[in-house]
């Protein structure tokens, strides 16, 4: 008879008891240890803010589960469907329906926990209740029912002028230009500026390169190199250095160091509160934006959508952009970017009468 593994989850503890039966209890353990291995680099390596949406993905499940009586531990293909269905009938914790875009991410996530947790999602399954979103959602459409806010605004190179003249002569007004117009030219995503730190960003002769190293894909791991512009009012390189130098004269040197954040947290008194983070990046940017009297206000996506036009506008290549922005090369969202000047150049409207 097979001596008993230790307590573990149930799920856990069938499976060493299978290694225990076909390999013996110190294999057993062995490979349970390895197994918490493999957990804890899983874990280790998921960016913070995927394993937040998870969380939050995980507690509508909950809800879900709790006021339609079903258990919370089982994804069959009834429960993920009628769970796309209450998704966008009432799924918000005020009662009103998800946008389908959040409706996707959030069933998305929700597999993912719910094989975490041991049970087991088919792909089957999984493809019926997406075709049933993906159908519900064009029933939306068909009553006339438009959820969600739609595509971030767009950052344009008439606005960076606005925001640079907009910003006070200040540590913060000199952390805000940097922010802005670094960003615009490496195509940021709002957790990228956060991620970076001091010696993440070298000078170069021909401007700066910029190694960021946080994103959700591996094509976001890439050293971004931002040429001198020919107007030093909007130069990123000049605003970078100008911030910089005030950090270092203003702020306690810690904040110089090379393992310090690139950007930091100002208050009002012009104290340095720390590094920024993803959310505080975003509400900087659409607040940068508004103290400029830019018509629609800036989102944290504003500046990428920005960079990818701009360039594209300037004939910039296809791959140059991508590589730039860290997109893959055959993006969708970047080739959505692309249609928002491509639909006007190549139309089939131009010089018709």
């Amino acid at each position: 008879m097979t001596a008993p593994v230790p307590a573990a989850q149930p799920e856990r503890a069938a499976l060493i008891q299978k290694w225990a039966d076909r390999h013996g209890i110190d294999a057993a353990h062995r490979l349970a240890q390895a197994e918490d291995l493999a957990d804890a680099v899983a874990k280790a390596i998921t960016p913070a803010n995927t394993e937040d949406t998870y969380a939050k993905n995980w507690r509508v499940w909950e809800r879900f589960t709790t006021t339609q009586g079903l258990p919370l531990l089982e994804g069959s293909r009834g429960a993920l469907v009628t769970y796309v269905a209450w998704l966008l009938r009432e799924g918000q914790t005020n009662g009103s329906g998800y946008a389908p875009s959040s409706a996707s991410t959030i069933l998305a996530g929700t597999v993912v926990s719910l094989r975490r947790h041991g049970v087991t999602v088919s792909r089957d399954d999984q493809a019926e209740a997406r075709a049933a979103l993906d159908g519900l959602t064009v029933k939306l459409l068909q009553n006339k029912e438009r959820r969600g806010r739609g595509k971030a605004t767009t950052a344009q190179v008439p606005d960076l002028y606005r925001v640079v003249r907009a910003c006070p002569d200040t540590l913060t007004g000199a952390r805000d230009k940097a922010l802005i117009l670094t960003g615009f030219h490496y195509a940021s995503r709002a957790q990228d500026p956060a991620g970076l730190l001091a010696g993440d960003v070298a000078l170069h002769p021909r401007g700066l390169i910029v190694s960021i190293l946080t994103g959700k894909t591996k094509h976001s791991v890439r050293d971004a190199k931002i040429r001198y512009q020919n107007d030093p009012e909007i130069c990123p390189v000049e605003a970078w250095k100008a911030y910089r130098a005030r950090l270092a004269a203003e702020a306690d040197p810690k904040w110089s160091r090379p393992d310090a954040p690139a950007f930091v947290g100002i208050h009002r008194s012009g104290t340095v509160t720390g590094g920024m983070v993803p959310d505080s990046v975003t509400r900087a940017i659409k607040r940068i934006s508004v103290r400029a009297g830019v018509k629609l206000a800036w989102t944290g996506h504003s500046l990428r959508i920005g960079h990818a036009t701009a360039a594209r506008k300037k004939g910039r290549d296809v791959i140059v952009i991508a590589d730039q922005g860290g997109w893959a090369r055959h993006s969708r969202s970047l080739n959505g970017y692309f249609q928002i000047e491509d639909g006007w150049d190549d139309n089939s409207t131009a010089d018709l009468t």
